[in-house]
C-alpha cells in the first residue's frame, strides 16, 4: 500500500517544480521589465545645473530667507555647509539657522560664523512645544523670523553650489512655479552607504518618478527637505509648518499639502547644485530610515505587510533560490533544479545589470551592484523595526529624542487625517 503513494509523491514534485520554474521565469520577465523602465528613466533624467550668468535685465529682486535647522550637528559639516549658503551669488537673501536645543557646540559654531556674516541669523531654539515635532518646530522659529518673499528649506548638512540659490529662483520664476524642490547629490563613503543609497533612490523613481510628481494633473508629490524652495504666500495659504508640526517626514506631507491646494510643484535632479551625505555609516541609516519608513508607507499595516512580502519574494528569495538550486544540482538531487537555477540566476542577473546602471548613475562603484540582495534584506529589516517600533509605541529616537512613542502621547497622521491626541518629541 505504500508504495501506491510513490508515483502521486513523485508526480506531486514534478508539479512543484513546474510552477517553481514557471514562476522563476515570470519573475524573470518582470525584472527584464523593470531593467528596461530603470534605463528609460535614467536616459531621460535631466540635470538642473548651475545657470550662467547673463548681461541681461536681471529678474525682480525677490528677497530669499534659507532656514536651516540645526540639532548637534558639531561632528558634521555645519561650518562648510553654512559657509556655502553664504557665499550664494543670488541678491538679496538672509540665512536664518536655528540651533533646536543642541547638546553640543552646535549653537558655539554658528555664533562665531554670525560674528562675521551679518546674512547669519542665529535662533535659539525654544522646547518643542505640545503638538510638535522638533524639526517643523524649528522650521516655524525660523519662518517667524524671515523676512522673504520666498524661503528656502534646507538642512544643516547640504553643501550648496554658489549658483544654487540664483539658478532655483530663476527656474522658478521663469516657469511659473510655486515651489522647487532640488534632488541632491548624495555623497557616500563607507560600504553600508554605498550598498544601501542605490537600493533606496530606485525605489523612489520607480515608485514616484519624476515626471509624474510634476504633472499638476497627477496627485503624486514628493519634496526633499534638504532644498525645498517655497514662495511665502503658498506656504501661508496652507498654514505654514503648523499643517506639519507632527511629520517626521515633513518635506512629503507639505509638498502634498501644496500641491493639493493648487501650487504649482517642481522636482528637478541637481547633483551639480547641491549635495549632502544623508547618513554616516550604518547605525544612522538604520536609525534614520527607521524614523522614515513606516511613515513612507503612511503608516499603513497593510502597505507594510504588502512591500515586505514582495520585496522578500520578488528581490531576496531569487537569489537564495538559486543557491538552493546550485547546491542541489551539483550534488545530483533528483528534479528540476538546473531549470530553477537558470532560471533564478536569470533574475539575480537582471537585478545586478539594473542596479548597474543606477550605481554608475549615483557615482557609485559598479561592482557594489553584486550586493543587491544584501541591500534589499536591509530595506526590508528597517522597514520591519520602524513598523515595529511605531505601531508597538516604543517609538524610534532621533538626535537623542524619541518620537512616535507611547510615553509622548503621539499618534502619526495619515493624509487627510490629524493626529487624535497631542506630539512632543522629548
Amino acid at each position: 500500500m505504500a508504495h501506491s503513494w510513490v508515483p502521486f509523491s513523485n508526480m506531486f514534485g514534478l508539479i512543484t517544480f513546474d510552477v517553481l520554474v514557471w514562476a522563476a521565469w515570470v519573475g524573470a520577465g518582470a525584472w527584464a521589465l523593470l531593467a528596461l523602465i530603470t534605463l528609460h528613466r535614467l536616459r531621460r533624467q535631466q540635470r538642473l545645473g548651475p545657470a550662467p550668468r547673463t548681461k541681461e535685465a536681471p529678474l525682480p529682486a525677490q528677497l530669499v530667507s534659507i532656514l536651516v535647522p540645526a540639532r548637534n550637528e558639531e561632528g558634521r559639516v555645519l561650518s562648510q555647509a553654512i559657509r556655502s549658503m553664504l557665499a550664494q551669488d543670488y541678491r538679496p537673501f538672509e540665512v536664518i539657522a536655528v540651533n533646536d536645543r543642541s547638546t553640543d557646540a552646535t549653537g558655539a559654531i554658528l555664533r562665531a560664523i554670525a560674528k562675521a556674516e551679518d546674512k547669519l541669523i542665529v535662533v535659539d531654539g525654544t522646547e518643542t512645544p505640545a503638538g510638535w515635532l522638533g524639526k517643523p518646530h524649528a522650521l516655524q522659529q525660523a519662518l517667524d523670523v524671515a523676512r522673504g518673499e520666498w524661503v528656502l528649506a534646507t538642512d544643516a548638512d547640504m553643501i550648496f553650489h554658489e549658483a544654487a540659490l540664483r539658478t532655483t529662483m530663476e527656474f522658478a520664476i521663469a516657469g511659473s512655479y510655486d515651489a522647487v524642490t532640488l534632488v541632491p547629490r548624495i555623497e557616500t563613503r563607507t560600504f553600508w552607504e554605498r550598498l544601501f543609497a542605490p537600493i533606496f533612490g530606485w525605489f523612489m523613481a520607480i515608485g514616484m518618478p519624476i515626471e509624474r510628481i510634476n504633472n499638476p494633473r497627477r496627485r503624486d508629490a514628493v519634496a526633499v527637505g534638504g532644498f525645498f524652495l517655497i514662495h511665502r504666500e503658498e506656504l501661508a495659504r496652507v498654514g505654514d509648518y503648523h499643517a506639519v508640526k507632527a511629520e517626521v517626514a515633513e518635506d512629503m506631507r507639505m509638498a502634498q499639502l501644496l500641491k493639493q491646494s493648487g501650487s504649482r510643484l517642481r522636482i528637478e535632479y541637481a547633483p551639480d547644485l547641491a549635495s549632502t551625505r544623508m547618513y554616516d555609516g550604518f547605525a544612522e541609516i538604520w536609525e534614520g530610515f527607521t524614523k522614515n519608513f513606516f511613515a513612507g508607507m503612511q503608516f499603513s499595516l497593510l502597505k507594510t505587510i504588502a512591500s515586505t512580502i514582495a520585496v522578500l519574494f520578488c528581490m531576496i528569495a531569487p537569489l537564495v533560490v538559486a543557491i538552493v538550486s546550485a547546491i542541489a544540482w551539483t550534488s545530483g538531487s533528483q528534479g528540476r533544479w538546473l531549470d530553477l537555477l537558470l532560471a533564478t540566476a536569470t533574475i539575480w542577473l537582471m537585478q545586478v545589470l539594473t542596479f548597474s546602471a543606477v550605481n554608475s548613475y549615483a557615482e557609485v562603484p559598479i561592482f557594489y551592484s553584486l550586493t543587491v540582495s544584501l541591500g534589499f534584506l536591509l530595506f526590508v529589516a528597517i522597514l520591519i523595526n520602524s513598523t515595529f517600533r511605531i505601531a508597538s509605541g516604543r517609538g524610534v529616537v532621533w538626535k537623542g529624542r524619541k518620537i512616535y512613542d507611547r510615553a509622548s502621547a503621539i499618534y502619526p497622521s495619515r493624509p487627510g487625517q490629524r493626529s487624535r491626541r497631542p506630539a512632543t518629541d522629548d
